[in-house]
């Protein structure tokens, strides 16, 4: 449904992580080469990045498909960064609150991204909706279901959960309420990146010059980008990337059949 990619590392144009790769997030958005569902991202695009002393990121975000915006181009080729997160889109329901809808998401120093889809969307997250405060649904930028679920992140976030506990609980509680959805989340505060796979693929990249990326998928033939297997949480730094499993509720213990008795 959609691709998306998180970057830590040193000063970076965003055109040489998201443009010049010859498979890159620019290129994806109409050829991706790994991409399950749907087949062309043309339903906006977003990059979000932070410059040196500001903790909150600045965005660029629009309706449109990414190569329709020659202003990005431009802006790409001379912005600079150390840490960014963009996304191109393939939207659930086309045309659904236009710019507002395309990621990343921002609040504070965080950036987020949700590739993929609620099962039973919205029906299915409505029980949800009672353990978010009433300000935080008021205030959702979109009426969608990554909207939604960004806002159940930030909530723990909000609470004082750290960055992957935040998307590991957040993805339990989501594929419980709806069970088949695929709920890969990518989210940065500038300092790391936290994602999960969950229904879609997932790459990292630790290039030898220094530096992270975590993708929806390679930006180029690198040996070195490595897979990450399904039900798994991501937490990288600049230079370290740490795997852990993540439970599926749907997967049940099926109870061992008693012993007979002694005789």
């Amino acid at each position: 449904m959609c691709r998306h990619l998180a970057y830590l590392g040193p000063e970076e144009p965003l055109g040489r992580l998201l443009v010049a790769p010859p498979h890159g997030l620019f290129h994806q958005s109409w050829a991706p080469r790994r991409q399950r569902y749907g087949t062309v991202n043309a339903d906006g695009f977003g990059v979000g990045w932070y410059a040196e002393g500001d903790p909150a990121p600045a965005r660029y975000r629009r309706a449109g498909p990414i190569w329709a915006d020659p202003s990005f181009a431009d802006i790409a080729r001379v912005v600079r960064s150390t840490a960014l997160l963009a996304a191109v889109r393939d939207a659930t329901v086309p045309g659904a609150d236009q710019e507002a809808a395309a990621a990343p998401f921002a609040t504070g120093p965080w950036l987020f991204s949700h590739n993929g889809a609620v099962k039973g969307w919205p029906g299915s997250l409505a029980p949800l909706v009672a353990g978010l405060p009433a300000v935080d649904l008021l205030s959702l930028e979109a009426r969608n279901d990554s909207a939604f679920v960004w806002a159940l992140v930030l909530a723990r976030l909000r609470g004082g959960d750290e960055e992957g506990q935040a998307l590991a609980d957040t993805v339990v509680e989501v594929a419980e309420a709806a069970p088949g959805s695929r709920l890969n989340l990518l989210l940065t505060n500038g300092e790391s990146i936290a994602a999960t796979a969950w229904g879609d693929t997932l790459w990292y990249l630790t290039r030898p010059g220094g530096g992270t990326v975590v993708a929806s998928e390679p930006y180029d033939d690198d040996p070195h980008w490595q897979e990450v297997p399904d039900r798994t949480l991501l937490a990288a730094s600049g230079t370290d990337v740490l795997l852990t499993p993540l439970k599926d509720p749907s997967d049940t213990l099926v109870p061992a059949p008693p012993k007979e008795p002694s005789t």
